[in-house]
């Protein structure tokens, strides 16, 4: 695909024996949003950690832009523009949402958080750290222990977390995954919001999510890409309706 700003090629990952993900290329158009969805275990969040680092692939190559990702580490990856959620939120109970982003601003990657930093060092980065959390709707929420936060607002503040990194592409991973109707709703319109001037790569369940969101769909199963294209194009292919046994979300 011209344009693609992250691009995989014949990507492997084996685990004893067992591959997990088995000759995936990925091209992803830069300004896009890019859905992977599949079954359960079709390897799609395996991907995800290949492409940020977390694994290094057995075989294949990974490339953002003129950088090559390959077997790099994690914070290597997120420094050369590459940032991401995770399906399970980890904050620090008692620091606020404030305090959490201006410890992600502070540091070069927002994996190594240094907590020895002073407070002035700190507070450089209070306006900023404040207009992130207004960007995810969080401004209201800045003082308060994390801990005590709504669930979609957890996730939100990851978000924001991931935004403090200035990402090129930013990786969501399962971003409404046990959200009501609502928060679901308000996490579709922030998406919208955030995606501007960047690229969105998304793991996602919910099917109305990815027709609402996503410009072009990757459909996995066990490790393989088995069909690409616009959801409007994909939600009719036999084989796409197969991998999802004929679950009304996957073809509605």
């Amino acid at each position: 695909m011209d344009g693609a700003v992250l691009r995989a090629q014949g990507l492997a990952k084996e685990f004893r024996g067992f591959r997990a993900v088995d000759g995936v290329d990925l091209a992803v158009a830069e300004g896009s949003v890019h859905a992977l969805v599949g079954p359960n275990g079709a390897g799609k969040t395996t991907l995800f950690n290949l492409l940020t680092g977390f694994l290094k692939p057995s075989a294949g190559s990974i490339r953002l832009g003129e950088h090559d990702l390959t077997g790099r580490r994690p914070e290597h990856v997120a420094r050369l523009g590459v940032a991401r959620s995770f399906q399970i939120t980890s904050l620090f109970p008692q620091m606020t949402p404030r305090e959490h982003v201006e410890l992600a601003l502070a540091s070069p990657t927002g994996l190594t958080w240094r907590f020895w930093r002073s407070h002035r060092t700190l507070d450089r980065h209070a306006a900023r750290a404040m207009e992130l959390l207004d960007q995810v709707g969080l401004a209201a929420h800045a003082a308060i222990p994390a801990g005590t936060l709504a669930y979609g607002h957890k996730r939100a503040l990851e978000l924001a977390l991931a935004l403090a990194l200035d990402p090129r592409v930013l990786l969501l991973d399962e971003p409404t995954a046990g959200m009501g109707v609502e928060d679901v709703e308000r996490t579709v319109e922030l998406v919208r919001k955030v995606r501007a001037g960047r690229t969105v790569v998304m793991v996602e369940h919910n099917m109305t999510v990815v027709a609402s969101l996503a410009d072009r769909v990757t459909v996995l199963q066990s490790g393989r890409v088995l069909a690409e294209g616009p959801y409007a194009e994909i939600r009719h292919d036999p084989r796409v309706i197969s991998a999802y046994l004929g679950d009304a979300d996957a073809v509605h």
